[in-house]
């Protein structure tokens, strides 16, 4: 690594061994913004770093203004969306992210929210927990099958991939998909389909989104995209939150149109306290939990500490941000 001891800001905690990898080379500040108290020291600290690190915390154009040294953004994130990519571009400032160390964590997430959906888990452990299993359930609470099941999956990246292969070998569940071109994966030859959407909505038993944030995924889920899945339905959404109308979801299940939503991602997080989605009887709400495992987490740590210190050095980074989806 280059001898030269530079500036770095760390934005979110970082473990300490990956805090310790940084401060062995470089001058580091280590201050979260979303904390009042730290707010002054990063401010601070801003106008003299070379790199940032941390993740959640949106970089606005303004902010970007201030950090006048800057060469690298090390985000502890896949998603790109809390960074001004076209400021970057015009200053060449590096931006860095973590993808693939958290590709089989959140398909995990994502197939477990389309299991608790459809088999009506978390309902049913409330059920149990609040005292109200007194007898063999009816069919008043009974669930749905996800085997065999139609899946749309919105997006085919890493992540959707991975949720294609838990569902067609695991499950034997048929798989359509929306993206931007066909993806070839011999190993579900025939299982999964590159559809148009609105056919994938029109034939999907469960439409599960994996999109990132970008100008043409945001808001892409509105009153007609809702309006054309098949009535019954279930949605997931594991991707980004503001790819959703959160309204027109609402809407299509107070209108009976879907059977259920699980959702990880919100347009707003943490989720307001008044937002309908925390208390709907057919939501499933999680805290943003899609690579939320300690052994995953340490790895994007990890990931990201590395493209730090290579960009730092002069040096190529593991995983820079090539603009694409």
């Amino acid at each position: 690594m280059s001898m030269v001891r530079k500036s770095v800001l760390v934005f979110r905690e970082l473990p300490p061994d990956q805090l310790a990898r940084i401060t062995a080379v470089h001058e580091v500040v280590v201050a979260n913004p979303r904390k009042p108290a730290e707010r002054p020291a990063f401010e601070a600290a801003l106008p003299h770093a070379h790199g940032l690190i941390g993740s959640s915390h949106p970089v606005t154009p303004q902010l970007l203004a201030q950090a006048s040294q800057l060469e690298v953004i090390s985000s502890i994130s896949v998603g790109v969306d809390n960074y001004p990519l076209d400021a970057l571009r015009e200053r060449g400032i590096l931006l860095c992210h973590t993808p693939g160390v958290l590709t089989e964590t959140t398909a995990d997430t994502v197939f477990a929210l389309v299991m608790a959906t459809s088999r009506r888990i978390v309902e049913l452990a409330n059920h149990v927990r609040e005292g109200r299993w007194d007898r063999n359930i009816g069919e008043d609470l009974f669930g749905w099958d996800v085997h065999g099941k139609t899946l749309g999956l919105l997006g085919f990246g890493r992540i959707g991939q991975a949720v294609a292969r838990r569902a067609a070998l695991g499950f034997g569940m048929p798989v359509l998909y929306h993206s931007r071109r066909p993806v070839d994966m011999p190993e579900l030859a025939g299982r999964a389909v590159h559809t148009p959407l609105d056919r994938l909505l029109a034939q999907a038993d469960i439409v599960a989104a994996v999109l990132p944030l970008t100008p043409q995924t945001r808001g892409l889920m509105g009153a007609r995209e809702f309006g054309l899945m098949k009535p019954g339905a279930i949605f997931v959404n594991g991707g980004r939150g503001a790819t959703v109308q959160e309204d027109a979801l609402l809407q299509a299940l107070d209108q009976g149109r879907l059977r259920a939503a699980g959702l990880d991602v919100f347009a707003t997080e943490p989720l307001p306290p008044d937002s309908p989605l925390r208390r709907h009887p057919r939501v499933t709400a999680l805290p943003h939990i899609g690579s939320a495992t300690h052994e995953t987490r340490q790895a994007m740590a990890a990931l990201a500490t590395t493209n730090l210190l290579q960009a730092l050095a002069g040096q190529r980074p593991q995983a820079v941000y090539a603009g694409g989806a």
